[in-house]
């Protein structure tokens, strides 16, 4: 029995598959964005090359653009499905779950914004006429750091909800637990890059081994739950499993 109890649509095996088909969007454009645009066209050391390679590349930076905002609107989605699937397990944890995505989510979106500004930067407007090369160069700079510094502390409450999601799937008995494990594990390690970032100032040096610790749980974790919500996800979800009626739902039954 698949049909999520309360709900007049869509059943738990259509709202896993929506979570772990945008979960597999999501990996291929955030990989594309993040590692091959910025990575690509970003020189940390040196404004002046950056600037040139985002003007030289103006089409491939609105392409990592978009693509973040797909993933933006994605991940509000997946948020809704995760909530809808877990939901019979723990009404308020699957909220709690859900919010924090929702607010890293946001976070993205603001940083989006430093992205437009870069943009406006490189288009040589006129209004733009009395800032010289070295302080557009300069200020560049700052709202490419700027995305960096919103989108790093949504990664911490990313960090949360992963936590959260992994305990969900560990207490659903549905979710393989060494996934439910991984996620917590990733969770863990997004939170702790994030304070590392605040409080080394020799983060830099250490930027490598933070990277591996964070995407090593998370590639196979998140990569895996994303298969097993397309594979399996709401397939074993029962009658014992679901969840006690709303307030409105009951008054409007009574």
């Amino acid at each position: 029995m698949d049909v999520i109890p309360g709900m007049r649509g869509p059943t738990a095996r259509t709202v896993a598959r929506i979570a772990g088909g945008g979960y597999l969007v999501i990996f291929v454009l955030a990989l594309f964005a993040n590692f091959f645009v910025l990575e690509g066209l970003i020189e940390p050391d040196d404004a002046a090359a950056t600037a040139a390679n985002i003007a030289d590349s103006e089409l491939l930076f609105r392409s990592g653009l978009v693509s973040f905002m797909v993933v933006f609107i994605l991940d509000v989605a997946i948020a809704w499905a995760l909530y809808v699937l877990f939901r019979p397990h723990d009404r308020d944890l699957s909220l709690l779950t859900a919010w924090f995505r929702l607010v890293y989510t946001v976070l993205l979106g603001v940083a989006l914004i430093s992205s437009f500004i870069v943009l406006e930067l490189i288009s040589g407007a006129d209004h733009l006429s009395s800032l010289g090369a070295d302080q557009i160069d300069a200020q560049l700079m700052l709202f490419l750091n700027s995305f960096d510094y919103a989108w790093l502390i949504g990664l911490a409450c990313f960090g949360v909800h992963l936590i959260l999601l992994g305990y969900l799937a560990l207490r659903s008995g549905t979710v393989p637990r060494w996934i439910g494990f991984l996620l917590v594990v990733a969770g863990i390690a997004y939170v702790v890059d994030t304070l590392a970032n605040a409080l080394l100032a020799d983060y830099a040096d250490v930027e490598t081994v933070f990277l591996v610790i964070v995407a090593v749980p998370s590639l196979i974790g998140e990569f895996s739950f994303a298969v097993w919500l397309l594979m399996r996800g709401g397939k074993d979800e029962g009658p014992a499993l679901t969840s006690a009626p709303s307030e409105v739902e009951s008054a409007l039954s009574g």
